[in-house]
């Protein structure tokens, strides 16, 4: 008991501590003592967000309170952010996440293609990835895809397969799903806009600080030319150099009959999930064809759903995730807005600017892409990372001569990318690292090589389609 408080005074002493030695330090004279405030406030609720002596969600909520009682924001300034549609796109998202799980359409997608690909151990895997695919083309929400579909089904075959966490069996089939499984969704995370919901505010930041909309099919098509490559390399990579000690699956498609019998024909429900799914990707692809905010957009979905009785009230209300990720979203992304439109982001861009004197402006963005490839070894998530790092590395970007459109989408993708890195990287990682089937250093090491792979494929592959598409 004694070692729990200490280790949480040690966290909230880590916190109030990163706070305390930026307003420390004597603000720039081009920086309004505000402005310094709101900084070190910022970054103290990003370092709490990672320790967590509080839940993020709570740490976020202390943050939007401190900007008030210190004077760096006025009350409607610090809770502006929760009227941002943005935000509400994202609870929107886990709503529909919601549905899908509970009607059984996305369990039903994922039975259907280990059914048709999964009598090998590589196409068992290659089916599960392609139901992510699916998935991720409608629901931006990357947690629910793999926490709430793929994973149970994962866990499903290997079990059949009498390959259990934590002893001398993981490696039979379980260590390999999971090393897979994650890696192939960071990838299919940078391929959609609806891959993961921090996706909507790099589009959003995008937006605001260079005048460069990301559409859903903007997003998809520079995308899907390296994203494909990447999820066909990482997958043999993964299975040459870290094999499942199984190799042939054949009672996976026979799990995958047996239960898409026991589960009947599709319901109403499940057509009715699945049509509202449909017309909301369908409106988010022809954005430019209407005026209808994407946020709207999922939140009438909710609405037809709820209408046809699919969800009810007591379905959204007791999506608790959901509403802490509302709250964690709203406060960070309007700190982190406030910040953005501070000097404090141009001094942060001339520095960066000034560290590649001499070097041409290829050389110069490979160089900051790196750091900014890299440091998510110190972020929980990629939202964090996002929304601490993305305007300024933005503003370097830029400031350093490089191709606006060029610099948009590598550090768009990268966002995304750099999650496979750790067992924290984002979402599902913790979700998967915590079935036990992988250890941390097998983690890790995966991850480096899948990162070097992608920056590889996506630097190289990726810039040469995004020539050809006109974006630089």
């Amino acid at each position: 008991m004694a070692s729990t408080a200490t280790n949480t005074s040690v966290k909230w002493l880590t916190v109030v501590g990163c706070g305390a030695l930026i307003a420390a330090i004597p603000p720039p004279e081009t920086v309004p003592r505000q402005s310094w405030t709101l900084l070190a406030i910022f970054i103290a609720t990003i370092v709490g967000s990672i320790v967590q002596p509080l839940r993020g969600s709570a740490m976020v909520l202390i943050g939007v309170i401190a900007t008030v009682v210190f004077g760096a924001l006025k009350p409607t300034e610090a809770l502006a952010g929760y009227s941002e549609p943005v935000v509400w796109l994202v609870l929107a998202a886990f709503f529909l996440s919601c549905g899908m799980i509970k009607t059984g359409l996305g369990r039903r997608i994922a039975l259907i293609f280990v059914r048709l690909m999964g009598r090998r151990t590589i196409g068992l895997g290659y089916a599960l990835i392609a139901t992510d695919f699916v998935l991720a083309s409608m629901i931006p929400s990357n947690g629910a895809r793999s926490g709430g579909v793929i994973l149970p089904i994962a866990q499903s075959v290997a079990g059949e397969y009498k390959s259990q966490p934590d002893d001398a069996t993981a490696g039979r089939l379980g260590t390999y799903l999971m090393n897979l499984l994650y890696q192939c969704d960071v990838t299919i995370c940078a391929i959609f806009i609806t891959g993961q919901a921090a996706n909507f505010i790099i589009a959003n930041t995008v937006f605001e600080k260079t005048g460069i909309r990301l559409t859903y099919l903007g997003w998809l098509t520079a995308a899907i030319v390296p994203g494909l490559i990447s999820l066909a390399v990482v997958p043999l990579v993964i299975y040459r150099f870290f094999p499942p000690e199984i190799k042939e699956t054949p009672e996976a498609p026979e799990f995958a009959a047996a239960e898409l019998k026991k589960i009947g024909p599709m319901s109403s429900h499940e057509k009715a999930m699945l049509l509202v799914l449909i017309g909301v990707v369908a409106l988010w692809i022809t954005k430019d064809l209407h005026s209808i905010d994407a946020g709207i957009v999922a939140l009438s979905g909710i609405c037809v759903l709820l209408a046809a009785r699919v969800l009810d009230w007591g379905d959204l209300m007791g999506e608790r995730n959901a509403w802490s990720v509302f709250i964690w979203y709203g406060g960070l992304v309007n700190m982190a807005a406030a910040l953005g439109n501070t000097k404090i982001t141009t001094i942060f861009a001339d520095k960066m600017a000034a560290l590649t004197g001499g070097m041409s402006w290829g050389w110069a963005l490979a160089f900051l892409l790196l750091i900014y490839f890299y440091t998510h070894y110190f972020f929980a998530s990629i939202t964090a990372h996002v929304l601490a790092m993305l305007i300024p590395f933005l503003a370097a970007t830029i400031a350093i001569g490089a191709p606006v459109g060029l610099a948009v989408l590598t550090l768009a993708y990268f966002s995304n990318l750099n999650a496979s890195l750790t067992h924290y990287g984002t979402t599902p990682a913790p979700v998967y690292f915590g079935t036990g089937y992988v250890k941390q250093g097998n983690w890790w090491t995966i991850g480096f090589i899948v990162s070097i792979i992608n920056i590889a494929i996506w630097s190289t592959v990726g810039v040469g389609w995004w020539k050809l598409l006109g974006w630089w």
